[in-house]
């Protein structure tokens, strides 16, 4: 079988999935997008489901990424550990179909580093460089529920932390003592600027969470949900920019991206932001060419 006369790209997601049928000049031909992740297709529909995409984009050799590949997913596809390169990935695909069928591995990270995992964002990372919008010793950002920040050295992924910022404002937006004062859009405006002000000069994120509601209280001016993703976001760009890299690049869609861009704007820091969708098309297509 020669994945060079085109495959099915599948980007398979907690909430959400994308499939692209790319022809043998690496062209997309057709795609798929809906809100058939995991949680809606359960443990035993993927078989099912997979066979949507390929009604839908033809019978092709699929290979899959994202929590499809988790424990909850349609087949657990063990981790990679750091350092981790494409032909690592390559080599560790699960096939579901030999040959055929398969999911990348995510990448794991253990020992003095500090635990951490991920599942996607790998293939955007190694696509990104392989298609040389990054360099391939610099650092990239994926901003989301669970943010990564991947540290990269010879087009590999050297090691990686996961910060918990946007399920952070989550939580706080929802469920906290916070909520009200946290309701309404969030905008990089001077409310945000603020928070990641506040945060980039070190001042203790727990505390001027408080510090929120007692300013509502007290009738001291307006603290709203943009100032607590300020100091949020703030919080993580500074403990990632203390391992003292100048560019950063943002992968991701442009509205994920947009307040990362704003907050490294404030401290100082170069970036690029690059399309999600180009990036992982590109890392899908270099793991192609390996098997």
């Amino acid at each position: 079988m020669n994945w060079r006369d085109g495959y099915i790209a599948v980007d398979w997601g907690t909430t959400n999935r994308r499939a692209f049928s790319i022809g043998g000049d690496g062209r997309v031909i057709d795609r798929l997008a809906d809100d058939r992740g995991l949680l809606a297709v359960g443990k035993d529909g993927f078989e099912a489901a997979a066979a949507e995409i390929i009604e839908k984009l033809g019978d092709r050799p699929m290979l899959l990424a994202g929590m499809v590949g988790s424990n909850r997913g349609w087949h657990e596809a063990p981790y990679v550990d750091c350092p981790a390169s494409a032909p690592a990935l390559a080599a560790a695909i699960h096939w579901i179909e030999p040959g055929r069928v398969g999911i990348v591995p995510g990448v794991c990270q253990r020992g003095v580093a500090g635990a951490d995992v991920m599942r996607g964002e790998e293939v955007q990372a190694i696509g990104a460089v392989a298609a040389g919008l990054v360099s391939p010793n610099g650092m990239l950002c994926h901003p989301g529920t669970h943010a990564k920040w991947l540290r990269m050295h010879g087009g590999g992924i050297a090691g990686f932390t996961t910060s918990m910022t946007g399920e952070m404002f989550s939580l706080l937006s929802r469920h906290s003592i916070l909520a009200d004062q946290l309701q309404g859009a969030v905008a990089a405006d001077e409310s945000f600027a603020a928070g990641v002000a506040d945060a980039l000069a070190g001042k203790e994120l727990l505390s001027a969470l408080f510090g929120i509601r007692a300013r509502w209280l007290l009738g001291e001016g307006k603290a709203d949900a943009s100032y607590a993703s300020g100091l949020l976001i703030g919080s993580d760009v500074r403990a990632a920019l203390d391992t003292g890299t100048s560019e950063v690049a943002l992968i991701g869609t442009p509205e994920l991206c947009a307040l990362y861009a704003a907050a490294l704007g404030i401290a100082g820091r170069e970036f690029v932001a690059i399309d999600g969708e180009t990036a992982f098309l590109a890392g899908i297509r270099l793991l192609t060419e390996m098997l």
